[in-house]
């Protein structure tokens, strides 16, 4: 069976959801790991990634199921869910690329007044209190607030990162956007392929 035919096609569909198996217990476990050892006291953000890990098990599974049986319905499903999730990967990816510093700036600040758990967590890894100023009459969980001019706030630190966080974030969302669009490629010519096992007039 040459590359291309049913059995090198559906071993390769099969493999690429295998792969965002693995990713997706990757998620959920960085999270739970997190959240285990205190690094990052949140709920939210334990639980926001967690779902996009269990979400992404879950299209995995559909596929998966869907490429070793070639079940219609499965596969088409599991192609059409796939493409929304590269329309709005690639996306974002692409905002993350392209986000200025002024932007990056404001992007921070909406982040840091959402959560107290959040500013908590960042404050005590990066030993820095408030966000564009020290609050000396406040309190803050760095061990820096012990004496507070020696603080810095965290904007200073976070604008530090934030594009190179920014750009990696948005590399690898786009590497596994163009996955995605492959798995959408090799699940659409997947289902037009006859079984070569099976009844030959036969389409399933």
């Amino acid at each position: 069976m040459v590359c291309g035919g049913f059995v090198c096609t559906k071993n390769a569909l099969s493999a690429l959801n295998i792969l965002y198996v693995m990713v997706s217990l990757l998620l959920i476990g960085v999270a739970a790991w997190g959240k285990w050892f205190g690094l990052v006291s949140s709920i939210g953000v334990v639980a926001g990634v967690i779902g996009v890990g269990a979400f992404l098990l879950l299209v995995a599974f559909v596929g998966l199921c869907g490429a070793v049986k070639h079940h219609q319905v499965l596969l088409f499903f599991y192609m059409m869910i796939l493409f929304l999730v590269f329309v709005l990967q690639f996306s974002i990816s692409c905002a993350c690329l392209a986000l200025n510093t002024d932007q990056q700036n404001q992007l921070l600040e909406v982040g840091w007044n959402k959560s107290e758990a959040t500013q908590q967590d960042v404050e005590k890894t990066l030993n820095c209190c408030g966000f564009s100023h020290v609050n000396s009459n406040g309190s803050c969980p760095a061990q820096c607030f012990s004496n507070p001019p020696s603080c810095v706030t965290c904007s200073n630190i976070l604008q530090q990162y934030a594009g190179q966080v920014l750009q990696f974030v948005g590399g690898i969302g786009l590497f596994f956007s163009f996955t995605e669009i492959l798995g959408v490629w090799l699940t659409h010519k997947y289902r037009n392929l006859k079984d070569p096992r099976s009844n030959p007039g036969a389409f399933l």
